[in-house]
């Protein structure tokens, strides 16, 4: 047993959030969880709530006043303006932030050190008007660059899948098999790096407990493509892909064949799932999803 630690979570009612927050009840940590209070969640009087808005200083600095965390994890900031609303008005020992895959140019076993933050220019963007990408570089410059000595780690994920994903990107591929829907894909053999919504989770529960500082990688072991996607769908349904120039555009279009090299978090004693143990059990649940809106 981990020793029991009083954690601040930063969105935990969201996707991967909510897993996150499961994973640190079920590891016996006392959890607090700050949304807007517009999205209700399923914690009982397991958890603690705040209702506050990042992006209002004045309202962070208030609700914060007097409290203090082993752990802050950040599941929503998207840019240099966020990072430091939070960090000026929430004491905390450690810092773990969600940042993206997104800052890297992505090629096969892409290693932490691709993208080395410190490095970069830090632009101050205090909205959401850039590039994710972009916005996701900048959160990173602002944490290692005006917080050096900040205890902290960032988290790169590639696609986060799951059966609650909300962003249906996987989902598109199986539904448009389903209903024979015309689709464009422009990357059909690329190998891509994911991971499970639940990976995700464990993950950064995991690193609250750890020591480890700057860029951590996390994905799922293996890869796969859309066209190895697609077969297994054709397989379990007898229906085939119905491509077209003039289809619908992929979710995964423009995404090169990558990999995610994940040996960093490995030796802190991680263990990621194997990415074909459970992507073909979750292409059956969107293929009965399918099929069920099909039905109604």
């Amino acid at each position: 047993m981990e020793k029991r630690m009083n954690i601040l979570v930063l969105g935990g009612t969201g996707f991967f959030g909510k897993h996150l927050v499961w994973e640190l009840l079920h590891r016996g940590h006392e959890v607090t969880i700050a949304t807007r209070g517009r999205t209700p969640d399923d914690f009982g009087d397991r958890v603690r709530r705040l209702i506050v808005d990042r992006t209002d200083v004045r309202q962070m600095e208030q609700v914060f006043a007097h409290k203090y965390y082993d752990v802050f994890y950040d599941d929503l900031a998207y840019c240099a303006g966020d990072v430091r609303t939070v960090l000026e008005a929430v004491p905390c020992r450690r810092y773990v932030m969600v940042s993206s895959a997104s800052v890297y140019d992505l090629h096969f076993q892409t290693v932490e050190t691709d993208y080395e933050p410190e490095h970069d220019r830090l632009v101050w963007y205090t909205d959401y008007s850039g590039s994710y990408d972009v916005l996701k570089k900048s959160a990173e410059c602002a944490l290692v660059q005006q917080y050096p000595m900040k205890n902290a780690a960032f988290v790169r994920f590639p696609y986060v899948i799951g059966r609650d994903d909300y962003t249906d990107r996987l989902y598109f591929y199986v539904e448009h098999v389903v209903r024979q829907k015309p689709m464009y894909i422009d990357n059909m053999d690329a190998q891509m790096s994911f991971i499970s919504v639940d990976d995700a989770g464990r993950l950064l529960a995991h690193l609250g407990g750890d020591e480890i500082q700057g860029a951590v990688n996390g994905a799922s072991r293996g890869t796969i493509s859309p066209r190895e996607i697609l077969t297994y769908v054709y397989r379990r349904t007898g229906k085939e892909a119905f491509l077209d120039e003039t289809g619908d555009p992929a979710p995964y279009n423009g995404t090169p064949g990558y990999s995610i090299n994940t040996e960093r978090a490995g030796r802190t004693g991680f263990v990621f799932s194997n990415l074909k143990d459970w992507i073909y059990e979750l292409l059956d649940f969107y293929i009965e999803r399918a099929a069920e809106e099909m039905r109604k």
